[in-house]
């Protein structure tokens, strides 16, 4: 059965300044949470490599780089789509994400798509042995809580 979630929000910014400010600022408005982190017990800063196939990475203040996954659709303004895995994932669990920014007016609907969580046991450390029902709603929360931040990163500038 497949496993996904599916967030969306308004922002008050063009299509244009939304896609660019979920790439190129990702630093600024992804916020982690413990129980969603890339590695056990370190944040570092994240970066987009803007191009098809460029890594998404997390950098840590000793020089360290994890990558979390790569660019797999890039159609700026509109479409962006990476994979995306944690540290502790085997080579056969990874997940992906699809992000549309379509222009309503003079908002873009921001619309996220996490899917794959079937690949990743129930067991696995990742879902902190939450039902597969009550993680996906609690990884839902914090893409809300992700998308939000980028709304407020987005609209300071835009204005």
């Amino acid at each position: 059965m497949a496993s996904s979630i599916l967030v969306a929000i308004r922002v008050a910014a063009s299509q244009q300044r939304t896609f660019d400010a979920f790439v190129g600022e990702i630093g600024a408005w992804w916020k982690p949470n413990g129980l969603f982190d890339f590695t056990v017990g370190k944040h570092g800063a994240l970066g987009f490599e803007a191009r098809l196939e460029g890594r998404l990475t997390e950098t840590y203040s000793d020089g360290s780089v994890f990558e979390i996954g790569r660019i797999t659709t890039w159609e700026p303004p509109s479409r962006l789509g990476f994979t995306w895995r944690q540290a502790s994932f085997s080579p056969e669990m990874g997940t992906s994400v699809e992000v549309r920014f379509e222009p309503v007016g003079a908002e873009t609907r921001v619309t996220v798509e996490h899917f794959g969580w079937e690949s990743v046991p129930s067991e696995h450390a990742a879902k902190h042995t939450f039902p597969s029902e009550i993680f996906l709603q609690r990884h839902a929360e914090y893409w809300r809580t992700l998308l939000q931040s980028l709304r407020t990163t987005a609209t300071e500038s835009e204005h």
